[in-house]
């Protein structure tokens, strides 16, 4: 990248979430040991959570581009970066962290995620895209990094209450379901893979997944790969309250414990042809196109999209470079 010094990293930085005071002499000392120039700092705000300030900085010639965030700053600045070479540096903050979770970056050790923007390897990775169409007859086309979701998983983001999240984090997503699904209701909607034939089905949710692990170690998507250049999907028909402890029951113990082992693998096939899995459905492809009846809420990585008619949700192959450890390259 040219001599010591001619190279410079850029952090794009969420100012509510991050201690800047802290973060800063960290990064500086690092770019100064590893022979970069000096490293450019860029606030987030409500009119640019990262994108518009992300693709000024590749412009201008940026080696390497540092999301200091939650999980809607780390997608907007990947948004920015898709196709561009330029590689992203995750220094997570925030509630999920998801994006940093399956990629087995360090969660809580700032000084190892700063390390590892500079002197990681660079790991080509799929990124999503939804392209929602609203009621007005627009349409409007988005990134996600690990998952999105239409139905009720949407309508929890949606009214999860912020503060709450700022004191417990993601115990605030269990306050808003708890509060959402005893009044949800199956809602219809058809459903295409790419090159498949139509389907229509009564869903609570449908989540289409770049990958599938959650806090918490919950694999909500069993065999998820991030680079695989396909989306994973899971289309939830849970039947009242019993239903969606039977939803819970196969994420939290089936997908997390059982689906280890091949006996394991076996009851779930097993219970699954006698009809005790059909609470999920779990369908993988490189697209796949919504049709909703009415509008429904669009979640992408956590946050709300609003309301769509449809989506149709793509993946681009291998068009994200992220910096990740060394050892968890495979």
């Amino acid at each position: 990248m040219g001599a010591a010094g001619s190279r410079w990293a850029a952090v794009v930085y969420n100012p509510v979430k991050i201690d800047i005071g802290a973060l800063r002499p960290i990064v500086e000392l690092t770019a100064v040991a590893e022979g970069w120039g000096e490293t450019r700092w860029v606030a987030t705000s409500v009119d640019d959570p990262g994108a518009g300030l992300t693709r000024v900085l590749v412009a201008a010639g940026a080696g390497l581009v540092m999301a200091a965030g939650g999980d809607g700053t780390v997608r907007s600045v990947a948004e920015a970066l898709v196709g561009t070479g330029v590689p992203l540096g995750i220094l997570p903050s925030g509630t999920g962290n998801l994006l940093a979770r399956n990629l087995d970056l360090p969660l809580s050790d700032v000084s190892r995620s700063v390390a590892t923007a500079f002197r990681g390897v660079t790991r080509n990775i799929d990124i999503g895209e939804a392209r929602i169409a609203r009621g007005d007859g627009s349409t409007d086309a988005h990134a996600f990094l690990v998952m999105a979701g239409v139905g009720i998983d949407a309508q929890i983001m949606a009214n999860t209450n912020p503060a709450l999240k700022r004191a417990v984090g993601w115990l605030a997503y269990v306050d808003a379901g708890l509060r959402a699904i005893p009044a949800s209701r199956p809602f219809r909607v058809r459903y295409r893979l790419q090159g498949h034939n139509e389907h229509s089905a009564h869903v609570s949710t449908v989540i289409v997944g770049n990958c599938g692990l959650l806090p918490g170690g919950i694999e909500l998507l069993p065999g998820a790969s991030v680079d695989d250049g396909l989306l994973d999907i899971a289309v939830l028909q849970p039947k009242g309250i019993v239903g969606w402890f039977q939803v819970w029951r196969r994420v939290s113990w089936q997908n997390r414990a059982l689906r280890r082992f091949s006996i394991g693998r076996q009851i779930i096939e097993a219970n699954a042809r006698g009809g005790a899995g059909k609470t999920i459905t779990y369908l993988r492809s490189s697209g796949v196109t919504i049709g909703l009846d009415e509008p429904n809420e669009v979640e992408l990585d956590g946050d709300d999209f609003g309301s769509g008619t449809a989506v149709a949700f793509s993946t681009r192959p291998s068009a994200l470079a992220v910096r990740v450890p060394l050892a968890s390259i495979r």
